[in-house]
């Protein structure tokens, strides 16, 4: 997915993905091979640049404040730690509706109240396809609560993120 996304995409971009502690920084090196943006294990009270991608650490939950990121200790939600919830709902409290929240492949119901707290906040919601998941669980617990803008196999949901971020 982030192979089709253009050097200079204008917005950032956070990911939040379930893994071991001891994955440390593979993920963002095989990342970095697929993507033309800069690829950032995020660091607490890192600024957020658009243009980026954030990768959340193993063991740590990710959360928005303006302007910047903050890492917690906090135990996990739902099972998961990061949680792409607490992720989600703090970035929907600081940017509201222009918050564009996806989610993909997943073996739990992580996702699903944070997306629903985007569309709370006038956010856009977007869910891979089910059917193209290697696993269906996240985006059926999204799609279930009747908050998404769009169900997209994976090939389409870069070319909808490109069209709405356009270039400032």
């Amino acid at each position: 997915m982030l192979q089709a996304l253009p050097r200079g995409f204008p917005a950032a971009i956070a990911i939040v993905q379930h893994r071991d502690r001891s994955s440390g920084e593979a993920l963002s090196r095989t990342l970095q091979q697929e993507s033309r943006l800069p690829i950032l294990d995020v660091e607490d009270k890192e600024l957020i640049r658009p243009g980026c991608v954030y990768l959340a650490p193993a063991a740590y939950h990710l959360l928005v404040e303006p302007g910047q990121f903050s890492l917690s200790v906090d135990p996990p939600v739902a099972f998961a730690k990061p949680s792409i919830d607490v992720l989600f709902e703090s970035a929907a409290e600081v940017y509201q509706s222009s918050m564009i929240g996806v989610v993909l492949t997943g073996a739990n119901r992580d996702g699903a109240e944070g997306l629903a707290k985007i569309k709370a906040r006038g956010g856009f919601t977007i869910v891979q396809d089910p059917r193209t998941a290697e696993c269906a669980s996240m985006p059926e617990a999204a799609i279930s609560k009747s908050i998404v803008d769009r169900v997209l196999p994976i090939d389409q949901i870069s070319p909808l993120l490109v069209t709405l971020c356009p270039p400032c």
